[in-house]
């Protein structure tokens, strides 16, 4: 009886062909990812990473309250400290606005269209440490430091009258809110923040666009150094309004742009790199995806080979034949 080893054979090359096809299709299908998919998945893996910005967020609430260090200021050092007191030309609310607001929305706009929830928490999350690592920092490095601002004599001495002790010191008598500010120059927080968010959004459309991937359209560079020129823009302004010297704007740009790459790195792939349109967890969930459904397609094939199995005992059965694998059934009909 040479029928059941054609059965096999038949029923073996059927499912191997299934499996096969089922993986294309897997391959060719885009994996869509969104947050009411995978949202609670996200935020339980990275729960603690958020706790932990929340604490940095109190920090940085805490650190604002702290008075500076009130660093001695001569008389002899006041002319590099009597340019005139002005308004911030971007003032303090706005920085939010661009560093913060506008990179999420943009985030949003592209997760409208790609439907990738791992994109939209890693880029926000990121953006997030970046600003408030950030802003830890430099405000750190402010009270530490207590350099005085470029407007500091105007701020300690409102009426112009300067006064002096025994030692040389400032007796500043002007309001004790901009005394404050006035010990609060080095670094530039207007700058690191600008960097921070702005250069976060920087590397993610780099990441996005593939502005490194080796075909030499300059023209993305555009949108690559937009957000930086932005940044900078914003570190000049706080020179050109005498709340910042130069050096206090080039430190505080570099730590907002170093911080940030350090932050985008820790969930994307280097811009340059030929993945690094996507955050790493995207290309873990795809894995996991495609493990799960070829794993279940080998397990149904499995199972409906048992099944062709126990039908081709059952017809045996009458004349004393039975087999329990397919292997051995293909053996016996050698």
């Amino acid at each position: 009886m040479a029928w059941p080893r054609n059965i096999v054979s038949i029923c073996s090359l059927q499912k191997l062909k299934d499996v096969f096809q089922v993986g294309v299709m897997r391959e060719e299908d885009p994996v869509v990812h969104t947050i009411r998919s995978h949202g609670a998945k996200v935020a339980r893996t990275h729960r603690h990473d958020w706790l932990i910005l929340v604490i940095l967020a109190v920090i940085e609430v805490v650190l604002n309250v702290i008075n500076p260090f009130h660093r001695f200021v001569g008389k002899d050092m006041m002319d590099d400290l009597k340019y005139p007191m002005k308004d911030n030309t971007v003032p303090i609310w706005a920085v939010p606005l661009y560093a913060i607001l506008l990179p999420i929305a943009i985030f949003i706009f592209l997760y409208i269209g790609r439907k990738n929830v791992y994109d939209l928490h890693d880029s926000t999350l990121g953006l997030l440490f970046a600003m408030l690592i950030t802003g830890v920092i430099t405000d750190s490095i402010k009270i530490a430091v207590g350099r005085p601002r470029p407007d500091f004599f105007w701020r300690c001495f409102p009426d112009g009258k300067d006064v002096y002790d025994k030692l040389g010191d400032v007796i500043c008598h002007g309001k004790a809110s901009e005394i404050k500010e006035g010990h609060k120059s080095f670094p530039s927080g207007h700058t690191s923040w600008s960097f921070a968010g702005l250069g976060f959004l920087s590397l993610y459309l780099a990441g996005k666009i593939k502005a490194f991937n080796r075909k030499g359209h300059v023209a993305k560079l555009c949108v690559v150094f937009l957000p930086i020129l932005a940044a900078s823009l914003v570190g000049i302004s706080r020179v050109d309004d005498y709340w910042h010297h130069w050096q206090d704007v080039f430190t505080g740009g570099l730590i907002g742009l170093v911080v940030a790459t350090f932050c985008y790195l820790q969930f994307f792939p280097p811009p340059y790199n030929e993945h690094g349109w996507r955050p790493y967890a995207y290309f873990r969930a795809l894995e996991e995806s495609r493990f799960n459904a070829n794993g279940g397609q080998t397990v149904n094939a499995l199972h409906m080979q048992a099944i062709d199995l126990q039908i081709i005992n059952q017809r045996l059965g009458q004349n004393g034949h039975e087999f329990t694998s397919l292997d051995e059934m293909e053996a016996g009909h050698r």
